[in-house]
């Protein structure tokens, strides 16, 4: 249940503040260089904090994280339905929440870091990274509706009506939302909008997309919509986090969730 592992590293950057944005992921930040600076939480009232490795529940809202000068990680996308087993919590007890990696009480997880920094190339640590997953013990998932349902949405990139998800899976449409929401940490039509974005996020890295277009093909009703959406979830329109953010992306090694872990 791992998609994917990132390595980055990133030099002469201008002092500014990265969104980190909703997805449909549980996100694995491990820091080689400086800890890394959260100036907001995801989650109103949650105080800024400084982590060498932060782990990201799904949210609705941008974790906002001061950005070095020089910057050098490993970044790991999680699929929430593997983190019991992957990590010892729920996704729902990470939802909405930014906490240190050595604050989930697992001794494999805690020495992470370490290992990660006293490898020599990209290659070593993500074979760290296989080692460390794969001594999870056991399988943990959601009932099997809530996984079903999420794997839908998933596919659907959030494209399909809650009372349809119900009906495929056997359930009432609160009886899902309550039980989704229980498991995930979100409701399903709150997993929806996430997808919807992520999609639409996607699309613009992309480059050069014409917004009332890539509305339309994301799920939403128009533009207005797209954009309501994009400040509700990103805290911004989408012109503001191309000029923010687009210039400064570039392609990382990356390596493809291990076979023992898919």
């Amino acid at each position: 249940m791992i998609t994917r592992y990132i390595g980055y590293t990133q030099h002469d950057l201008p002092p500014s503040v990265h969104r980190g944005l909703p997805s449909r992921h549980v996100t694995l930040i491990v820091s080689l260089a400086d800890p890394i600076r959260i100036t907001g939480m995801p989650k109103p009232g949650e105080a800024p904090a400084t982590m060498a490795a932060p782990v990201g529940g799904m949210h609705l809202s941008p974790a906002l994280i001061a950005q070095d000068a020089f910057q050098s990680g490993v970044h790991v996308e999680l699929d929430p339905l593997g983190v019991p087993a992957l990590l010892g919590v729920s996704p729902a007890e990470l939802s909405g929440y930014v906490v240190d990696l050595a604050d989930l009480g697992v001794p494999r997880l805690a020495r992470l870091p370490e290992r990660l920094a006293a490898a020599t190339s990209w290659a070593g640590r993500f074979a760290i990274l296989d080692d460390v997953f794969a001594a999870a013990a056991g399988h943990n998932e959601p009932a099997p509706e809530v996984a079903r349902a999420w794997r839908r949405l998933v596919d659907a990139a959030g494209r399909l009506r809650v009372g349809t998800l119900a009906e495929e899976v056997g359930w009432s449409r609160r009886h899902l939302t309550e039980r989704f929401r229980r498991q995930l940490g979100l409701s399903p039509k709150q997993a929806a909008r996430v997808l919807r974005f992520e999609r639409a996020g996607g699309l613009l890295r992309q480059g050069g997309a014409d917004l009332a277009e890539l509305a339309v093909a994301c799920g939403y009703y128009d533009q207005a919509h797209l954009g309501n959406e994009w400040r509700a979830l990103a805290g911004c329109s989408p012109g503001t986090w191309i000029a923010e953010e687009l210039p400064f992306l570039q392609d990382q090694p990356a390596a493809p969730a291990p076979d023992s872990a898919a």
